[in-house]
């Protein structure tokens, strides 16, 4: 399966590894490799999470306060979001029609 990060998830999460590198060196680059690694385990079971209403899915990561928020569209995962879990929720719900 092909994974296809939104622009705007990217953004995201560069600026959060930005944030967080800036805190202590070392910590952009935690979080950077947990995304990695949760992207990956998405992977490989893409429909464990439950679909939310909005029709879509997302995945805690486990040391940082953020989620990874997903569609499976036509055998390919697109990222919609690298969402901090304590702003505004589903702010980027409407990225899901830039899917195609």
């Amino acid at each position: 399966m092909k994974v296809t990060i939104l622009q705007q998830a990217y953004k995201e999460l560069e600026n959060a590894v930005d944030y967080y590198e800036g805190e202590q060196d070392g910590l952009g680059l935690r979080m950077m490799d947990e995304v990695d690694n949760h992207v990956t385990w998405i992977l490989k079971n893409p429909t464990v999470p439950r679909l939310r209403e909005g029709g879509y899915r997302r995945v805690n990561l486990k040391t940082f306060p953020y989620y990874i928020a997903y569609m499976i569209h036509e055998d390919k995962l697109w990222i919609l979001a690298i969402a901090h879990g304590h702003r505004k929720p589903e702010y980027w719900i409407k990225r899901k029609n830039e899917i195609s």
